[in-house]
């Protein structure tokens, strides 16, 4: 509740002055990207995309997709101090049991990535990722009551889905998308500290359904389709993180991503055109439309 007051304070006070956001942010807004290797955009070009526009925490010279998230708040004149701590192949226990000390400070806003199948050591049980998503946000809550902590219910791998034994072998790609972001959710209702759910698997598999992106990775793909994956098909390409970089970037700033355009500069920066941009912003538009 007190979180919840603090921050309808802040909005009314930013209506009240008749300014938009940008002008109201004369202090920066600071955002902390926890994750692995889908949040510093692993096996793809974002990975050092701008990594000297954020700052981080590792000192690995990361930029990966909290870089992205940065170049788009700069284009939409917002000021934002970003930083991001990720650990390769790890879920959030891994963050919570070793890097406590450098994350506990206080944050405007925290957005948590967990594990790609939840638990590394039990693919498909979402104990670990409740617990330790829950244990960060308290932490995160403590240090900053008003502090806005976001979990990314993410993409399905095309490799557990067609390829590996795993729980989600031979189902349809949706299936293991309903399930990470069940989990997410599961975790959001198991905490008070955790405000929401950032619908990235689902924006993913809506690509899809619209034609935009290909489902399988390993029959070929259809002329004019985006591959969301990259070379291993269990990471994403550098269109799958952009994707997850609108879709932060809309759930976070409340901004409709589509303003960003046919001439965005991360897009041209990484070999994205401008139709394919302007394709994938729809997609995010749409998704966090629908929640």
């Amino acid at each position: 509740m007190i979180k919840l007051l603090l921050k309808a304070g802040l909005a009314l006070a930013v209506l009240e002055a008749g300014v938009a956001p940008a002008a109201a942010q004369q202090k920066p807004r600071t955002i902390l990207f926890v994750g692995n290797s889908f949040t510093y955009g692993g096996h793809s070009a974002v990975h050092y995309y701008r990594g000297d526009a954020v700052t981080d925490l590792n000192n690995e010279r990361v930029g990966g997709m909290p870089a992205l998230f940065k170049t788009f708040t700069e284009q939409a004149g917002l000021n934002y101090a970003v930083s991001l701590e990720t650990i390769g192949g790890q879920g959030l226990d891994r963050h919570f049991q070793t890097k406590r000390a450098l994350l506990n400070r206080a944050w405007d806003v925290v957005i948590l990535q967990g594990h790609s199948v939840l638990d590394r050591d039990a693919p498909g049980d979402p104990r670990v990722h409740v617990a330790n998503a829950g244990l960060l946000a308290a932490m995160f809550t403590a240090a900053n009551p008003a502090v806005d902590v976001e979990l990314i219910a993410t993409w399905a791998r095309a490799d557990m889905v067609y390829k590996k034994k795993s729980p989600w072998l031979g189902k349809p790609v949706t299936v293991m998308t309903a399930d990470l972001r069940a989990a997410s959710d599961l975790a959001k209702r198991s905490s008070r500290d955790i405000d929401g759910v950032i619908p990235v698997g689902e924006a993913w598999t809506r690509a899809m359904g619209e034609g935009v992106a290909d489902p399988n990775p390993y029959d070929g793909k259809p002329f004019g389709q985006v591959d969301l994956w990259t070379y291993d098909q269990y990471h994403g390409s550098t269109y799958g993180y952009y994707l997850e970089a609108l879709m932060v970037f809309g759930k976070i700033t409340g901004i409709d991503p589509r303003t960003l355009g046919d001439k965005e500069r991360a897009a041209d920066e990484l070999g994205i055109s401008p139709s394919e941009a302007v394709a994938l912003q729809r997609v995010a538009y749409e998704q966090l439309a629908k929640g």
